[in-house]
C-alpha cells in the first residue's frame, strides 16, 4: 500500500494479506485502514478487489462508490464499476457507467486495462445497437409521417440518442455568423439552377479532359508553409495526391481559366457564386489520386456554401458530412456546408475529379452578404496597419 501515512506495518500486513489471498483477513485489515483514513480512494480500491475476489460482488461495487464519491474521474475505479455492474445487472446497465469510463480513459492505458477496455467498448457499442433498434421498432407508424428532409432529422437524432453517432456542429475556422442553420446537405429545392449545372457536366469535362494529360495548372490543394502546424494535413501537404485546377481563385476569375475553358467560365457565371473581394468564390476542379483520403477538417466560414458536381467518377468514392455519408454519382450536383466536419475517399484504382464553387448560404440577405465582405475586408486591413 502506497500511503505514507498509513502505518508501515498495517501497510504491510494488508499488502501479504492480499499476496497469499487471505481475503477475510484482509478486508478486516482495510476495515481498519478505512477507519484511519476515510477520504483515502486507494484504500477503498483495494477493498472493492478483496470484496470481489472473495465474491461479495454488492460489497466490491458499494467500495467502488465510495471510492468515486471521493475522486468522480478515477478511471481504473469507474471501468471496475461497470464490471461488475455488468456481472450484478446485465450489460445494458453496464454500458451506462462503461459510457462515462470511456470518455475518460487515457490514450495510452497500460496493458492491463486493455482487456477490461476492449470489453467496454464491446458493451457500449451493443447496448447502442439494441436502443437504435429499439427505438425504431417504438417508432413505427408514428414516424410514418416524416419523409424527405424530416426524415433524415429523424435517422439522425435516432442515431446519436442511441449513442451510435454524434452530434456535429458548423465549426469554420474564420468567420462564424451566427443563427444560420448548421445542414449537412441542405434541400436541393432551395437551388433550382442544380439541374442547369448537371445539364453541363459533359460540357466542363471536356474541357477538363485536355488539362489532366498536361496537368499544367494542377497544383498540391494542401500548402502549409515549413513553420505551420500540419496537424491531420502531414501526409497531404505539398503532396500531388490532392490537387487543384484554380478558375476563381480568393475571389479572382483566373485569365487561364478562361482561356482553358471558356465553356465552364462563362456558364460559371450565370450562378449565384459567393462573391467577397479578396477572399471568394473559389472554384477548382479537385483531382484526388485513387485510393487516397481527405482527413475530416471544417471551412472558413458559414455565410457560404459549397456544391460539388463530380466530372470524373472511375470507381467507389465516398464523400462524409458530420454524420452522413453519401457516394458521388455522375450527373449528380449537391450543396453542402463545409463548416461541419466532413471527409473525402477515392476507393477506386485512378483518379476522381469534382468540380467544387463557393455560392452564398441563402439564409442571409443581401445586405448582410455587404457586411460580411466588409467584415472581411476590415478583419484583414486590422493586420496589415
Amino acid at each position: 500500500m502506497s500511503d505514507a501515512g498509513l502505518a508501515g506495518s498495517l501497510a504491510q500486513s494488508i499488502d501479504e494479506a492480499l499476496r497469499r489471498r487471505d481475503m477475510p483477513t484482509a478486508i478486516r485489515l482495510l476495515d481498519e485502514a478505512e477507519a484511519a483514513r476515510p477520504a483515502d480512494p486507494e484504500i477503498k480500491m483495494q477493498k472493492a478487489v478483496a470484496l470481489r475476489v472473495s465474491g461479495d460482488l454488492e460489497g466490491s461495487l458499494r467500495a467502488l462508490n465510495a471510492a468515486l464519491a471521493l475522486d468522480p474521474y478515477n478511471f481504473v475505479a469507474l471501468l471496475g464499476k461497470g464490471a461488475l455492474i455488468e456481472r450484478l445487472h446485465g450489460e445494458r446497465q453496464a454500458a451506462l457507467t462503461y459510457r462515462n469510463a470511456l470518455k475518460i480513459a487515457p490514450p495510452n492505458p497500460p496493458p492491463g486495462l486493455q482487456g477490461p477496455l476492449a470489453r467496454a467498448r464491446e458493451v457500449v457499442a451493443g447496448a447502442a445497437d439494441a436502443l437504435e433498434a429499439w427505438l425504431h421498432e417504438q417508432l413505427k407508424g408514428v414516424d410514418a409521417t416524416c419523409t424527405g428532409p424530416a426524415r433524415a432529422r429523424l435517422e439522425e437524432s435516432v442515431r446519436v440518442f442511441s449513442g451510435k453517432g454524434r452530434i456535429y456542429n458548423s465549426e469554420p475556422i474564420d468567420l462564424h455568423y451566427p443563427r444560420l442553420p448548421a445542414i449537412p446537405f441542405p434541400d436541393r429545392a432551395d437551388f433550382p439552377w442544380l439541374a442547369d449545372l448537371e445539364a453541363q457536366t459533359e460540357t466542363i469535362r471536356a474541357e477538363l479532359e485536355p488539362l489532366l494529360t498536361s496537368r499544367a495548372g494542377f497544383d498540391p490543394y494542401i500548402q502549409y508553409p515549413a513553420d505551420a502546424p500540419v496537424n491531420q494535413w502531414g501526409e497531404l501537404n505539398h503532396s500531388q495526391r490532392w490537387t487543384s485546377y484554380d478558375l476563381w481563385k480568393n475571389g479572382e476569375r483566373q485569365a487561364q481559366a478562361a482561356f482553358d475553358c471558356p465553356k465552364t467560365v462563362a456558364f460559371l457565371e450565370t450562378l449565384p457564386l459567393c462573391h467577397q473581394p479578396g477572399f471568394a468564390p473559389n472554384v477548382v476542379f479537385s483531382a484526388l489520386e485513387p485510393r487516397t483520403h481527405i482527413p475530416p477538417h471544417t471551412g472558413s466560414t458559414n455565410t457560404r456554401l459549397l456544391v460539388h458536381l463530380p466530372l470524373i467518377l472511375p470507381g467507389p468514392a465516398r464523400f462524409r458530412v458530420g454524420g452522413e455519408t453519401r457516394d458521388w454519382r455522375m450527373g449528380e450536383a449537391w450543396v453542402f456546408d463545409d463548416t461541419i466536419e466532413h471527409e473525402a475517399w477515392n476507393d477506386a484504382e485512378s483518379l476522381r475529379v469534382i468540380l467544387i464553387l463557393d455560392i452564398w448560404n441563402p439564409h442571409l440577405e443581401p445586405a448582410e452578404r455587404e457586411l460580411v465582405c466588409a467584415m472581411l475586408t476590415a478583419r484583414d486591413q486590422f493586420y496589415a496597419r
